[in-house]
């Protein structure tokens, strides 16, 4: 197994004294041991779930809510147990990713054709070996891309797969992998996506219980992307592990009208550019030291064109720019065979430019240190940190917002309090913020450079069990965590002068109480036959109690559900392995939702389900393998909407041939 292979699947603090975890710790045995709720997607598992985009995958999760504007190419954030996209910090390859402008990820432009796993953790994860800045969020989303591994006497592996389906969908990709020699490798992969993105739906005109309707087509949703990486591994000696990579992204795609009475069409069109950098070194001096170093140059670009604005200008043509340079170095320190401490202190520097006028141009200096400890033996895993943040802002035009110091802990545990059974209970309680972004402190009339960091305060106690009880039922998982998040000083946009001008304030808080149920079952009724079944469920309560006089703008929505966030949701997968054919099914379904903080008729969207089935089959004729696909999406074809007046597509097909050498 290629050194890099292995680092993925072990606890580095355990490396040495019991490494049979290499082979041994299955991803469903991390979940259940962890102190803070994980939730993990293998790759195996990510094929199953007529997923074509990132996004479609982290909609199974536990808890998560994710804002679709409709089609491949709409914009789609995540958010974990409604704390808001800004919380939620996204890991690729085990550094974060970053957008200064607007505090959130479009998860939507990252593909499946390169992911090894997916894990989300709420809190943070057991690891303590890791960037500053996986600390300095509400939850994590992380992204693993596959690392080559090579059988023996074959120094190179060719993948290529073309998916194309409905509503124009042209999706061909490649992989290549090659070993240089027994320390080094190389991989590349390359990806284009294509659709028009015109899907039917139903207009209604007025309210949606009368006649009043008309067949409609999506207009102006096409969308064209391209991904490449280029990824070098390897080693210097026996003890060190180093991965550089380059990514470039970028993609091109129409902004769709939202469905109301008038529906006409929409010319605006947005264009998206994306390339960082990345690298990563990790060093082991002894059993006891261990010493990690990361870097990373990202630079991004978006053009926003609206050639029917009614201005002077008769368009708006927006540019913005943004840069960010990365430096982090971690130290682990071994004390005893389950005691270990870590010290991570991570630097950055983020600059944004536009082509508007007297645009305040802001730079973010970030200094991050963290320090943690982590306890663990066979029955108890303890785990505690501190967080210290730094922020110096500056602004080439016009004032900034200035500086900001922070110290925010972090406690878990876990116990098994029964010997011979993979029964544990778990807690943590975390107090983190995120920054104001800098569209919500410099964006036109709307930013606010007064504005304060959102808080939140995280509690969660869960339990967990596995077991494995026959042959024929040779594993069964249950989760099960209430949670509790108080969200303060939160950034929301209130009118001003009119309607049409909006400020940035800190007004809003939150509360927010839930519970997650997560469950997987494994039945092998015959040796060449399997069936896989899992599922979750949520049910949350996520009131706005900012202001309890009714009798005010902000008051009327006291004690009201916030906005997009449904109380009850859930998903479900089912998987059937056979000699000849694997099948899969799966759903998604939602509870009634609303479009505004206000829970008023006007305001709610229906609840809807998801379900979705595929085939698939691999086979091999001499040294080439081969997989046939085929996928129903949406089988109900109904136009439910994640976001208001924005219809999802109706009942689709996707047909996938893959070969590998």
């Amino acid at each position: 197994m290629h050194p890099l292979t292995a680092q993925h699947k072990v606890d580095t603090a355990q490396i040495y004294r019991i490494p049979e975890i290499i082979i041994s710790d299955l991803y469903q045995t991390r979940e259940i041991r962890s102190s803070s709720p994980l939730q993990l997607l293998s790759k195996d598992k990510l094929k199953n779930l007529q997923a074509l985009q990132l996004s479609d995958a982290v909609k199974h999760f536990a808890g998560v809510t994710v804002k679709d504007y409709g089609g491949i190419g709409g914009l789609k954030t995540v958010s974990i147990r409604s704390l808001g996209a800004q919380h939620t910090a996204i890991g690729y390859d085990g550094i974060t990713l970053t957008d200064c402008q607007t505090g959130q990820i479009d998860i939507g432009r990252f593909s499946l054709e390169n992911i090894d796993r997916l894990s989300l953790s709420n809190g943070q994860s057991d690891n303590i070996f890791q960037p500053a800045r996986f600390f300095a969020a509400a939850g994590i989303l992380n992204i693993q891309t596959i690392t080559p591994h090579f059988e023996e006497k074959k120094n190179t592996n060719l993948s290529a797969a073309f998916k194309t389906g409905s509503w124009g969908l042209i999706n061909p990709s490649i992989r290549w992998e090659q070993r240089l020699n027994s320390r080094w490798s190389l991989s590349a992969n390359s990806e284009w996506m294509s659709s028009d993105g015109q899907y039917p739906f139903t207009l209604y005109y007025g309210d949606r219980t009368d006649d009043k309707t008309s067949k409609e087509k999506r207009k102006n949703t096409d969308v064209q992307n391209f991904r490449t990486e280029i990824s070098t591994y390897g080693s210097f000696s026996s003890t060190d592990q180093w991965r550089l990579k380059a990514y470039y992204y970028q993609s091109s795609r129409g902004l769709p009208n939202a469905t109301t009475y008038y529906y006409d069409f929409s010319s605006q069109r947005l264009w998206d550019k994306n390339s960082f950098i990345q690298s990563q070194y990790k060093k082991e001096f002894n059993p006891k030291w261990v010493f990690q170093s990361s870097a990373k140059w990202n630079w991004s670009y978006q053009r926003y064109l609206d050639p029917d604005s009614k201005n002077t200008a008769g368009k708006t043509d927006n540019s913005y720019y943004q840069q960010e340079y990365y430096l982090s170095a971690s130290v682990l320190y071994r004390m005893l065979n389950n005691l270990s401490f870590s010290l991570s202190t991570d630097g950055s520097i983020n600059t944004m430019n536009a082509n508007l006028n007297q645009f305040a141009s802001p730079e973010r200096y970030s200094w991050l240190t963290a320090f943690a400890g982590k306890y663990a033996n066979s029955w108890i895993t303890l785990s505690a940190s501190i967080l210290s943040t730094v922020i110096n802002e500056h602004a080439r035009t016009g004032e900034s917002a200035g500086n900001y110091r922070k110290l925010t802990p972090y406690v878990s545990a876990s116990f098994k309090p029964i010997g011979h059974e993979d029964f544990y209970i778990r807690f943590f309680y975390k107090d983190i913020f995120r920054l104001p972004s800098f569209n919500d402190l410099y964006y036109g009339e709307t930013g606010n450079i007064r504005l304060k960091p959102e808080q939140a305060q995280q509690y969660n106690i869960g339990i967990t069990y596995s077991r494995n009880i026959c042959p024929i039922l040779p594993y069964i998982s249950l989760t099960a965590d209430a949670y509790y998040n108080k969200v303060t000083d939160k950034i929301i946009a209130i009118p001003t002068k009119n309607l049409f001008i909006w400020s940035m304030t800190n007004l809003g808080k939150v509360d927010i109480k839930g519970i997650d149920f997560t469950g997987n079952i494994s039945i092998q009724p015959a040796e060449k036959l399997r069936l896989n079944i899992s599922g979750n469920y949520t049910y949350q309560r996520a009131l706005d109690v900012t202001n309890p006089d009714r009798a005010t703008e902000t008051g009327r929505t006291y004690k009201h559900q916030i906005a997009y966030t449904p109380r009850v949701s859930g998903s479900g997968q089912m998987g059937i392995e056979t000699p000849w054919i694997d099948i899969s099914y799966s759903f998604l379904f939602s509870g009634k939702r609303y479009a505004q903080g206000e829970n008023i008729a006007e305001n709610r969207l229906d609840g809807y389900s998801d379900h979705s089935i595929s085939l698939r089959r691999e086979f091999a004729i001499r040294k080439l393998s081969y997989s046939v696909g085929i996928e129903m999406l949406n089988i109900a074809g109904k136009n439910y909407e994640l976001v208001k007046n924005f219809p999802m597509p109706g009942r689709s097909f996707r047909a996938t041939i893959g070969i590998k050498y």
